[in-house]
């Protein structure tokens, strides 16, 4: 049940900030960010082991970056399926990915963002969906930008996990100042009243509304927050920071990922 916050206020010395989370079984290995990809050295982000593609990827020399949540609904034809995990790569070097045929694709929202706003593209195995995001706080889930895609889950528990998540999340980010992060600096700096929320906000993993989780579903089996990432796009500025999960309220183990 990945996540990802972006708020956007035009007026800003920083317009855009997205903040990403990835859930995944924890035994699925993965690097953290880096020029992984010889046939496309500009990008940088994290690499999946298992299929060779990336949660998140970020375009530094155009201020962009695109991060990638399953959604719910049909799977693709087994005989032709393709790793989602391609497609942040894809939609960094081309501009989206409305032109691509989704059909060998499991169902997916893409969260692309620029440095002066920000797009969701819902794939359900029907219609590509595309959003323009508003100025303010949108949250997109696995069931969608605000959890509203036409594909979403049946379940609902996990829709009810979800909506609290959100709901919580959505009050405590709006309840301090919005950061203002330069190039420099250490994260807590960078991203000041945030990071403790970033990191949990106190939340136990099990909670119903955590958004750094970890669920034991037994036979060695554990769901769980691998990974946080923070992103400032602006006209001048793109700062990347990112952090194993769990990590600590107060700043350290975050790592600011070089992207001159």
């Amino acid at each position: 049940m990945c996540t990802a916050f972006v708020s956007i206020e035009p007026g800003a010395a920083v317009p855009v900030l997205l903040l990403s989370v990835r859930d995944e079984y924890l035994g699925r290995a993965w690097l953290p960010p880096d020029h992984h990809w010889p046939d496309r050295p500009e990008l940088l982000g994290g690499l999946d082991l298992a299929a060779g593609g990336t949660w998140l990827a970020v375009d530094p020399g155009r201020r962009t970056a695109a991060c990638l949540l399953n959604g719910f609904g049909p799977l693709a034809p087994a005989d032709a399926r393709r790793t989602r995990g391609r497609l942040p790569l894809t939609a960094l070097r081309e501009g989206g990915i409305g032109h691509l045929d989704l059909t060998p694709y499991d169902p997916f929202h893409l969260v692309l963002a620029r440095a002066d706003g920000a797009r969701v593209f819902s794939w359900g195995g029907g219609r590509l969906e595309e959003s323009e995001l508003p100025s303010g706080l949108s949250v997109v889930l696995n069931d969608g930008l605000e959890g509203l895609a036409a594909g979403r889950t049946a379940s609902e528990r996990i829709r009810a996990l979800m909506a609290a998540r959100a709901a919580h999340f959505r009050s405590r980010f709006t309840a301090v100042p919005r950061p203002g992060p330069t190039a420099d600096g250490p994260a807590e700096a960078a991203w000041g009243g945030w990071l403790p929320i970033v990191a949990g906000d106190g939340l136990a993993p099990d909670a119903d509304a955590a958004l750094v989780q970890r669920r034991d579903f037994g036979d060695g089996r554990i769901w769980g927050s691998s990974s946080i990432s923070l992103l400032a796009l602006g006209p001048d500025l793109l700062r990347y920071d990112f952090a194993p999960a769990p990590v600590a309220a107060d700043g350290p183990g975050w790592r600011r990922v070089a992207t001159a």
